[in-house]
């Protein structure tokens, strides 16, 4: 890495026996750059990246320039080009990317060179936390049978990611059962601070990174900036190639006061959540500040920021300050790094101090602590707060206005001696991962549980229980404490660590509960420490969902009801015959400090992250099939090599323009990523099902989409798949159809192919905001392996515009005031695009249109191919093909 330092910021810095060369915003603000000093932390940090990578074709001394100028705006519409330090994935959206790794391997083998030379290029962590379900519960031998389950329907993949492990440096892999990556990235990966030699130099840089989950906003706590991102962007990023993204807006979030006794960080969370989707920063940075932060612990901080995709942020950032120190000393982080992170933050006005001045915002909102009130929030989305003592009314009001229900049924439950009935709490789940980074919450569920078996209350013989926690630190804690038995006692034993019931992971009800809850079309409710409660996710049996801190979660399996006040109610009958109230077994804010400052060492941290990615004996006794390439398994439904390199050569082919292509689908606004992209379970009759069933796959082991993101061949029969797509070709028809090359409705997969196996190219036509939503790397790629070469819409949604032309297919704009509905387009056209041959980012790009009657209509379109560094990847057939021919020429 070579910075033009047109700012001349490059500096060393000394700590302890150690120098280090960083570039300094201090001595940028001195040559060129003033007033930088008083933007926001996390501006700093991509102000800073800039510095460090000006090279004058991605980042130029006018994208530094803009950073300046967004202090007199506040905002800008300008693109910029970033370099996160490192990637985090987790398994679900983490194996395609190892997919494309081992195919570039493959790839390079064949054209006669190194397989080595393929490996990430920055450092990526792979944590795997998405396969566990809670099947069993409630005994001791949960943990140990969810484990053996999760490696019996995931081996395939497991094997996979097992070899990726050892075949791949630059790569690691955190094994089944450690924890959620969110949880291990703050407790161990994350170094606030990050340093890297070269050229005889040891750097020192803030510590950023991209995670395929948007959750990844959780380290935000640690002063780590970083957010989550598709799969495609993450490989660029691997790959050391930049992403791009407009310099962002920033709020200020300033919190004062302290909160009160008996209130929790999830209340806080919820309030925070509230505020910040009213107040409208999707797309944006939030920075919290303000005396406030003060009283915060970091795990607050972590459980706030862990929530940014709730509240709709990039990112909910907080500056480092000496709670950074100390929680990076208590967490292991070795004490030269400590004292970077002091030094570098204090250097480059980065470490935060009660008596910092404010930094500058794009908007500011403000939030007293004290006002603060225990919260929950549901029934179906997490920015829905209800304080706790009104629960009871806001269940019963959305009884008949979300649920339609006015009646009170009572359903015998099969082989027991009660009934249900709306309202009942059938699942009560102590989760990943908004809470689980916090001691403080989860030794309070340890004490509400402890002070409630000590009454002689349990859980309803309805409520399914479960403890998930985040690593195995917090079971070491709570080990310590005691306050395992407690929670083993009213049936919160350990099911596993990973992502349980907040990514519907809650497993099956048992028989008889779920089959009173479909006899009488229930709206049976769920309480869970997690961060999401749409309607669906959690369970299919259960309709109402509610987030809520765990020692709430631990108080509402008791009471075993939403339909009573539960800061009022008795929630339960003590062993002596007394009613038992919420306030007999909530805890104090000293009892939990205690507990805390006793139980939660150093040493346990160090322990448990000694020899992470060992894993248990499962995990080491998986056999690796391959070496420096991997052994592609023909009959494997969950990982095949794709063939996006087949008949590749060192020298990229010559682009064509597209002739004679005709119109896979015409679609009107607001198709999202979510349309597009394979999602969620299929039936037998799709496409995808066929293909598994020929392979002798029952539907009842299809599996999900997500869970199948390794085969291209199930992804591709799931591109445009949605049940609820629209394709205007066929008026009135929902789902993924279109006319076939006989004009016969079709599937679009089996159309696609059909139109491949005559030669035809493909082109699609959409209307605005095309490709919004969540940046499924497989919208783009399943698009790709569909056969078609360009998508023509009246605007793109940023990102997934960039993952199209990764994918090596253009995006094309119509001219304002155009569409295909102004044109009278049906799909029976026949298309030309010309020019595409000597294309440039942003040209004009003619569009030949020949109608089913033979007349002719030419059209001027943008080209969205933005910058030099796109077009270089268009022209090499992808992002993939060009970083694989670099790599190989290197």
């Amino acid at each position: 890495m070579t910075s033009l330092n047109s700012f001349k910021s490059k500096s060393t810095l000394v700590v302890g026996d150690k120098t280090y060369t960083y570039y300094s915003i201090t001595e940028a603000e001195k040559n060129g750059l003033a007033g930088v000093s008083s933007l926001p932390h996390s501006m700093k940090v991509v102000l800073e990246n800039l510095l460090r990578f000006e090279d004058g074709r991605t980042v130029h001394k006018a994208d530094i320039l803009a950073v300046a100028e967004w202090l007199k705006t506040r905002t800008s519409e300008h693109e910029i080009s970033y370099r996160p330090a490192r990637v985090l994935m987790q398994d679900f959206t983490g194996v395609p990317a190892v997919v494309d790794l081992a195919a570039m391997r493959d790839a390079t083998a064949k054209l006669g060179a190194d397989p080595q030379k393929i490996n990430p290029l920055v450092p990526v962590d792979l944590v795997i936390d998405h396969s566990v379900m809670v099947d069993n519960f409630g005994t001791p031998l949960a943990f140990g049978q969810n484990v053996e389950l999760e490696y019996e329907r995931n081996g395939e993949r497991y094997e996979f990611l097992r070899w990726g492990q050892s075949a791949f440096d630059n790569f690691r892999v955190v094994p089944p059962g450690t924890g959620i990556c969110h949880q291990v990235n703050l407790e161990y990966l994350a170094q606030t601070v990050w340093t890297k030699d070269e050229n005889g130099e040891t750097v020192a840089y803030p510590d950023t990174l991209v995670g395929t989950d948007s959750h990844t906003t959780m380290v935000n706590g640690l002063a780590v900036l970083g957010w989550g991102v598709g799969g495609i962007e993450a490989e660029a990023a691997m790959l050391g190639q930049p992403i791009t993204m407009l310099i962002p807006e920033v709020v200020g979030f300033k919190l004062t006061g302290k909160i009160n006794e008996g209130i929790t960080a999830t209340d806080l969370v919820l309030t925070v959540t509230e505020m910040l989707r009213k107040k409208g920063v999707v797309g944006k940075f939030v920075e919290f500040y303000g005396p406030g932060l003060d009283y915060l612990s970091l795990e607050d901080q972590a459980t706030i920021a862990n929530m940014a995709p709730e509240y709709g942020a990039t990112c909910g950032y907080f500056p480092v300050d000496s709670d950074t120190l100390q929680y990076l000393t208590t967490s292991g982080r070795d004490p030269q790094r400590v004292a970077l992170v002091e030094a570098y933050s204090r250097a480059q006005g980065m470490f935060r101090e009660t008596s910092s001045p404010d930094p500058v915002f794009t908007s500011t909102l403000e939030l007293d602590l004290t006002t603060v009130v225990p919260s929950i929030s549901g029934p179906k989305r997490p920015q829905d707060r209800i304080a706790l003592d009104n629960a009871k009314a806001a269940f019963a009001a959305a009884l008949p206005k979300e649920f339609g229900k006015t009646d009170e049924p009572k359903v015998q439950v099969d082989g027991a001696d009660y009934t249900l009935t709306h309202g009942d709490v059938v699942i009560a789940a102590i989760t990943s991962c908004t809470n689980t980074s916090n001691p403080s919450v989860l030794v309070a569920a340890g004490l509400v549980a402890r002070k409630a078996r000590a009454l002689g209350l349990d859980s309803k013989p309805w409520v399914k229980t479960s403890l998930a926690p985040g690593s195995q630190v917090v079971t070491d804690y709570l080990d310590s404490a005691g306050l395992s038995e407690d929670l083993d006692a009213i049936g919160f034993n350990l099911v596993g660590y990973g992502c349980t019931t907040c990514i519907g992971n809650s497993g099956p009800l048992p028989v008889e509960i779920s089959k009173a809850v479909q006899a009488g079309d229930l709206v049976a409710a769920s309480v869970l420490s997690g961060n999401r409660n749409f309607e669906g996710r959690v369970n299919p049996d259960v309709k109402a969902n509610f987030l809520a801190s765990p020692p709430l979660v631990v108080a509402y399996a008791i009471a075993g009801s939403m339909k009573i006040d539960i800061t009022k109610d008795p929630i339960g009958t003590s062993s002596d015959g007394k009613p038992v109230y919420l306030k007999d077994i909530w805890p104090t804010n000293q009892e939990v400090a205690e507990i805390v400052r006793q139980h939660v060492t150093k040493e346990m941290f160090q322990g448990r992250y000694s020899d992470v990615f060992k894993g248990d004996t499962n995990w080491q006794n998986i056999v690796i099939e391959g070496g420096e390439t991997y052994g592609w398994n023909a009959s494997s439904t969950y990982v095949q090599n794709p063939p996006y390199f087949e008949g590749m050569s060192m020298e990229p082919k010559p682009i064509t323009n597209v002739e004679k292509a005709k119109v896979l689908a015409l679609f009107l606004d607001s198709i999202t990523t979510d349309h597009i992209s394979p999602a969620g379970s299929f039936k037998a009759s799709t496409p995808a099902g066929k293909y598994l069933e020929e392979r002798q796959v029952a539907p009842r082991d299809f599996n999900s989409y997500g869970a199948r993101r390794g085969n291209h061949e199930v992804m591709m029969r799931g591109t445009f798949a949605n049940i609820r797509i629209k394709n205007q070709m066929l008026p009135g028809v929902e789902g993924g159809y279109t006319k076939g090359p006989d004009g016969s409705q079709m599937a679009i997969y089996d159309a696609a192919m059909a139109y491949q196996a005559a030669g035809t190219p493909l082109v699609v036509f959409a209307g605005k905001e095309y490709g919004t939503g969540s940046s499924r790397d497989w919208a783009a790629k399943g698009t790709n392996l569909l056969g078609v070469r360009a998508v023509i819409a009246q605007s793109f949604e940023r990102i997934h515009r960039s993952n199209l032309v990764g994918m090596g297919v253009i995006p094309l704009q119509f001219k304002d005031g155009e569409s295909w509905q102004t044109l009278g387009l049906d799909g029976s056209e026949t298309i030309d695009i010309e020019g595409v041959t000597e294309i440039a980012p942003r040209a004009q790009v003619t569009v030949k249109i020949t109608r089913a009657d033979g007349s002719v209509l030419n059209i001027e379109t943008l080209c969205r191919i933005d910058t030099a560094n796109e077009l270089d990847y268009y022209k090499h057939g992808g992002i993939l093909h060009y970083v694989l021919r670099s790599l190989v020429a290197a």
